[in-house]
């Protein structure tokens, strides 16, 4: 009897290891087939996006034409020559009209301003003594920087004309 038990339990041992590996190669198989059904998918994803983009082309390409066509029959556009280009912008002014009588003045720029230009900067703090009056050289100080600060302007510079 304890020989029937032990082949027993070989049989089954050898049958649960069959079936295992059969498990096992069935779960290979189905990882392998869920690996080219995700592949086949992006596949149909890029596919998908390449023939938007052809469609948009092809639709652009169209308008173009039709554009094209608008162009040289109703408009008479053309794209611009090599010699309609400027180089300098007293090119582009040569281009322009004289100024009529009654036209506002022509725009001015204020010139860069110059350290010295700036008045200098005084704080008042420092003009007051402790006891709150003032000795007369600040005052003076503060006079002449107020007339400077009153005397300061910007300077307009003049167009080529």
């Amino acid at each position: 009897m304890v020989r029937g038990s032990r082949l027993r339990q070989i049989g089954w041992a050898i049958c649960i290891g069959i079936v295992f590996g059969g498990f096992m190669l069935l779960t290979f198989r189905v990882n392998a087939v869920k690996s080219e059904v995700v592949r086949a998918e992006r596949q149909i994803v890029a596919l998908e996006q390449e023939k938007l983009a052809l469609e948009t082309e092809f639709e652009t390409r169209a308008n173009q034409q039709q554009l094209a066509d608008w162009n040289a029959i109703e408009f008479g556009y053309a794209p611009p020559r090599a010699d309609q280009f400027l180089e300098t912008e007293r090119q582009l002014a040569s281009f322009s009209a004289p100024r009529a009588p009654g036209s506002p003045a022509p725009i001015r720029f204020a010139r860069e301003m110059e350290a010295s230009d700036y008045p200098e900067l005084v704080s008042p703090l420092a003009d007051h003594d402790g006891d709150g009056s003032q000795d007369e050289t600040s005052s003076k100080e503060a006079e002449l920087a107020a007339a400077a600060a009153g005397d300061a302007h910007l300077a307009l510079a003049s167009l080529d004309r």
